[in-house]
């Protein structure tokens, strides 16, 4: 797929967002526990990425109902739907000036078109070594699912089926999408917002 910067300025991918928070000390304390000035730009991304995929759970996995939104938020409480985790990682890598933006997916909710539909997230990363754009999946491994870091081909958590009206959205985005915030901001249950509330669409 190709991909399509929302805008041709790397440093707007390098923003703190009220989601992106990475000034918060506990983003802070993280990184420093994460990264040394040894690691090379693909190592810290392998392990930023790895961090959020499999110490952050997936809210719907573990069946929880507690929602978090802001990157400070989901690395306090351990948890979030991808929208959050997506919000974590990028801040994670943005502290450590590597621009980061977010990507979408439109996905059947579960296993049937007749289920409805949600928009997933995840992270597009500027690799400067390689001069390239390459989209990472955080939203936590289970059975069926198995994304992967590669800088040479895309291992996502999911493959769109085109057949059933899912979709990779090309634009990679400086800032979380209003629809995905707007959903976290406005809900408190959890489960309850992943069966009924998911933006289907941008």
């Amino acid at each position: 797929m190709n991909m399509i910067c929302e805008s041709d300025q790397l440093d707007d991918y390098l923003l703190e967002l009220n989601e992106v928070n990475f000034s918060d000390p506990i983003i802070k304390r993280k990184s420093a526990e994460l990264f040394n000035s040894s690691q090379t730009e693909i190592e810290k991304v392998k392990i930023a990425f790895e961090f959020v995929r499999d110490e952050i759970s997936h809210s719907w996995d573990i069946q929880s109902k507690r929602v978090s939104c802001n990157a400070s938020e989901v690395l306090e409480s351990r948890e979030g739907i991808c929208y959050a985790k997506s919000h974590l990682l990028a801040s994670l890598l943005r502290l450590e000036g590597i621009p980061t933006g977010f990507c979408y997916q439109r996905l059947m909710l579960f296993d049937s078109p007749e289920k409805g539909y949600c928009i997933h997230a995840l992270n597009a990363i500027f690799f400067k070594t390689l001069n390239k754009w390459i989209r990472l999946d955080a939203r936590g491994n289970k059975k069926g699912v198995n994304a992967q870091f590669s800088i040479t081909e895309e291992k996502l958590a999911f493959r769109v089926s085109e057949e059933f009206d899912e979709r990779d959205y090309p634009i990679i985005y400086t800032k979380p999408h209003p629809k995905t915030v707007a959903v976290l901001e406005q809900h408190t249950n959890a489960l309850d917002m992943y069966i009924h509330h998911l933006p289907a669409s941008l």
